[in-house]
């Protein structure tokens, strides 16, 4: 497997992809592993989530330079990942202890009910290159502070990373077997997921692999977490602060240049203020500075790979050719997997093209007359995974909040995750849900203990 800097297109590293054999020693250690990790104490564990804290702090340079170099997303960008990393180690070493307390309920027929949260096995988490350590941090501290152990199936451009985040979970003092890195590709992933050592399995990536995995854990009967791809609404009306909701639509749709899930992907005006919204972003858009992602007057870096860059474009020519119009979005000549931002106006709203997640800096563009259309529009797609509303109305955020059909509803911010509250979509963007309370109960037993007295 090779690691390809997009930025200049030069091969910076390759990686040995395990054979058969390689697997079933990882697999050996896993199980091993979580004879003796799940035995382990609670402050065992908060200690190391707190040392992993410290790790990522420690070494984020390093770990954000590796993010750039493989994926392309600005150094900036990296480091505001690994920081993000290190405090959600931190927020569950903290706060996680209290999400796992036993409770006590009394039975009409006598005696009482507890509930304890036991761990469950192996976690197996396949995950996607677009955010390198934050995708998996949000699998792995959970596991950690569960009991759980880890096995990791990385994206093959990202390897250099995965290899970062078995090193510092090492160098945190992790027993053997806790977290294992499997560089493979997809083809051994159905025999992991079906082996008994394996207990679930957590996937982000498309709405294909999310198939693939759901039919193959449903098939073993395990469990599994997916979270899929996304084209989130974001909806702005007229009482909404139109300054603002213009710069954090770019902020939205520019973030990880464009290659984030909960990306706001199809901005959705009403036609009071939709000509004045429509000429400030579509100037800020064009605006936006892509560049030399180590540079940072860069506001995007380049696409992570220029077979990504082709995919977007083949999207945008399917789109003009049903008779969209394209302000900007441009393939930059020379080195790089470069484009510019733009502005996509008149997708036909009804068509199967309005459906299609545009993984790149590109936003959707859309007129409606008034809130139900706005709702219509929004959820007139198969996706469900955020959306991002701009009203000062308080009235029609709760009709937002009641109607979207959306894992997640952001009110006058920008869409994005947090280690205290649980993250996840719906319809054809997956189920389940990562990060807080939920998210580190997602792959634990609650075991239901019946008492007399």
């Amino acid at each position: 497997m090779k690691s390809v800097n997009p930025a200049t297109g030069e091969i910076i590293a390759t990686h040995e992809e395990l054979d058969a054999a390689g697997i079933e020693a990882r697999l050996s250690r896993a199980a091993a592993g979580f004879a003796r990790w799940r035995l382990s104490g609670l402050d065992e564990r908060t200690a190391l989530l707190a040392r992993l804290a410290d790790g990522f702090a420690a070494h984020r340079d390093e770990l954000a330079a590796m993010a750039t170099a493989e994926m392309g997303k600005t150094l900036k960008s990296a480091l505001a990942e690994v920081d993000k990393c290190a405090a959600l180690f931190r927020h569950l070493a903290q706060a996680g202890p209290d999400m796992l307390a036993p409770s006590s309920i009394p039975l009409a027929a006598g005696g009482r009910a507890e509930t304890r949260w036991l761990p469950l096995g192996p976690v197996l988490a396949v995950m996607p290159w677009n955010f390198p350590y934050w995708q998996v941090a949000r699998f792995l501290a959970p596991t950690i502070l569960a009991g759980n152990v880890g096995l990791l199936k990385h994206a093959s451009n990202v390897q250099g990373a995965a290899a970062l985040i078995e090193r510092m979970v090492k160098e945190a003092g992790a027993p053997a077997g806790v977290f294992q890195n499997l560089p493979i590709r997809s083809g051994p992933v159905g025999a992991i997921i079906a082996d008994d050592r394996v207990a679930a399995v957590t996937l982000t990536g498309s709405e294909a692999a999310g198939q693939a995995v759901a039919e193959q854990a449903g098939r073993a009967l395990k469990k599994v977490v997916l979270e899929l791809g996304g084209s989130d609404p974001f909806i702005v009306m007229p009482s909404a602060d139109l300054d603002d909701a213009v710069s954090k639509a770019v902020t939205a749709r520019i973030q990880n240049t464009g290659q984030s899930c909960i990306c706001g992907k199809r901005m959705i005006v009403h036609e009071a203020i939709h000509d004045d919204f429509r000429d400030r972003f579509v100037a800020a858009m064009a605006a936006v500075k892509a560049g030399d992602p180590l540079d940072p007057a860069s506001d995007i870096g380049p696409l992570s790979s220029e077979e990504q860059r082709r995919t977007v474009q083949a999207q945008l020519w399917k789109m003009k050719a049903a008779g969209a119009t394209l302000t900007g979005g441009e393939a930059l000549a020379g080195p790089g997997a470069y484009m510019t931002a733009g502005v996509l106006e008149d997708v036909p709203v009804d068509g199967d093209l309005m459906a299609e997640e545009i993984f790149g800096p590109i936003a959707m563009l859309f007129r409606v007359t008034d809130i139900d259309d706005a709702i219509r529009v929004a959820n007139a797609i198969p996706f469900g995974l955020g959306s991002s509303v701009w009203t000062r109305d308080v009235a029609e955020q709760e009709r937002f909040v009641r109607d979207i059909a959306a894992g997640m509803t952001a009110i006058n911010q920008v869409m994005a995750s947090a280690p205290e509250a649980p993250f996840g979509g719906i319809k054809r963007s997956g189920h389940g849900r990562e990060l807080g309370a939920a998210g580190l109960h997602a792959f634990m037993n609650q075991k239901t203990v019946l008492r007399a007295d």
